[in-house]
């Protein structure tokens, strides 16, 4: 009996424009929405992933001044980054920096999700982040992502 020989194709995928999703994070989980929001920026929803090539798309996250926290975070966890000099390690509570820099806390959960290389940077891009309800990117008719 003589054996058929099949050939199989490797799918990379195309870096490219990809699609355009919008989330409202008004009362959700901060490390939920991140995982979330990290994996669309990644391309990992995509049937063509391919770990090194940046094909991800777009997410933008609406009411990061309202995102939540569970447990005893708000008060508790703590957000340090150094000024350069000696002794100077500055920290700011959870709670402090939403009310500061709403952006900045769904932008580091996300930043910390991403791989730590130049294609992780290229991902965080595509994160758009607006502390209220409106945004200006209505042009690129962005989807609702279920969380």
């Amino acid at each position: 009996m003589k054996s058929k020989t099949l050939t199989r194709s490797t799918v990379s995928a195309k870096p490219g424009a990809g699609n355009w999703y919008v989330v409202d994070a008004a009362d959700q989980v901060l490390g939920r929405l991140a995982t979330r929001v990290a994996h669309c920026l990644r391309g990992k929803h995509r049937p063509d992933w391919t770990p090194h090539v940046d094909a991800g798309d777009h997410v933008i996250v609406l009411n990061a001044s309202s995102v939540r926290v569970t447990g005893n975070k708000r008060a508790g966890k703590m957000y340090h980054h150094h000024t350069g000099y000696i002794g100077n390690l500055r920290s700011e509570s959870f709670e402090d920096l939403q009310e500061r820099a709403p952006r900045k806390v769904i932008e580091l959960a996300v930043r910390g999700m991403l791989p730590k290389s130049r294609l992780g940077s290229r991902m965080l891009r595509r994160l758009h982040v607006y502390a209220g309800g409106e945004h200006q990117h209505a042009a690129q008719q962005p989807a609702a992502l279920e969380l």
